[in-house]
């Protein structure tokens, strides 16, 4: 019997070491961490457990790679991303979070009256991104707002959400829209915010930029708008750098509306909610004419006259911020 129980004794033995490990193990695990100050990691998609425990050690996140491994093992999948991990967290902790896929909930602004073409540079530029753009899309296509996204998500698949913003926003105040409009469509609505959007960035000013042009749709005369003529002439790529000149105006193209009549073949830049709004809400007055005031605002006229002594103003307060008393 004796050797009976000396294999008793060492298989107690082992159970008693393996439920002493395992024990450590679990307070090792959920002991506070290493790391002294809070900090992201990214783990790109396609990683696999050991790189993933590695990742997290050279960021100092966890000091055990090994213990890591066997605590999500136990855990379950981990999912890929960017987290951010406070300072002294646990294994414990940071497979919780891993597990859950509590990532990074990063954020892209879209200013309004960007050309599609300066959206997608603002994008090229997200490093979080992922992925090419391969073609421009067309310019008024693109919703003007702040989209949440995760790292690695793909500049294409953020763009679809823009799209899919648009439209829907176009469609639903297409829907509200004033009667009597002299357009038809819901693109031509959008082609004229953009111009709105251009012309002002003064939210009370929308409307009643938007029923200058109506207004001047609606007598036949030629809209005459300086950001039509900066758009042809970059052929949409966005700012031009300098002042338009009189020669500008002559520029022959269907968006240079000096040149042609109504409205041009379509949108000039992506245009925000606001503009859209005015530009099928347009306010119903008898203005023909507006120019800057000097205080980032306009001032509208109805007779050409009164425009040109408002033109006349505006210069003298262009030669007063210049500096220059001299001729144009």
């Amino acid at each position: 019997m004796g050797w009976r129980l000396r294999i008793a004794a060492v298989g107690l033995a082992a159970i008693t070491a393996c439920i002493a490990a395992a024990f450590w193990g679990a307070l090792r695990i959920m002991a506070p961490g290493p790391l002294e100050h809070p900090t992201t990691v990214a783990i790109p998609r396609g990683s696999g457990l050991e790189t993933i425990a590695l990742t997290l050690s050279e960021a100092g996140v966890v000091d055990s790679p090994l213990l890591f491994i066997g605590g999500a093992k136990l855990a379950g999948g981990l999912k890929a991303g960017e987290y951010a991990f406070p300072a002294g967290i646990s294994i414990d902790g940071v497979l919780d979070i891993m597990r859950q896929g509590r990532t990074v909930v990063r954020r892209f602004t879209v200013p309004e009256g960007l050309t599609s073409a300066q959206v997608v540079a603002l994008l090229d530029k997200e490093p979080a991104l992922s992925g090419e753009v391969k073609a421009v899309p067309k310019n008024g296509s693109l919703l003007p707002e702040t989209y949440h996204y995760s790292y690695g998500d793909t500049r294409a698949a953020l763009i679809e959400r823009m799209q899919r913003g648009m439209e829907q926003a176009l469609a639903e105040a297409w829907k509200e829209r004033s009667k009597d409009l002299p357009f038809e469509t819901p693109q031509q609505a959008l082609t004229l915010a953009s111009i709105v959007e251009k012309e002002t960035g003064v939210a009370d000013e929308r409307a009643k930029v938007a029923g200058v042009f109506v207004n001047r749709l609606e007598t036949g005369m030629k809209l005459q708008s300086d950001p039509t003529v900066i758009f042809a002439l970059t052929d949409g790529s966005g700012e031009l750098g300098r002042a338009l000149t009189r020669a500008d105006w002559k520029f022959e193209s269907p968006y240079n509306t000096y040149h042609v009549a109504g409205l041009p073949p379509g949108p000039i830049a992506n245009p925000g909610r606001a503009s859209i709004q005015a530009a099928l809400h347009p306010e119903r007055h008898d203005f023909l004419y507006f120019v800057a005031d000097g205080s980032g605002g306009h001032v509208f006229a109805k007779t050409l006259p009164d425009h040109n002594r408002n033109v006349a103003k505006w210069r003298d307060v262009q030669r007063r911020q210049n500096g220059d008393s001299g001729q144009d």
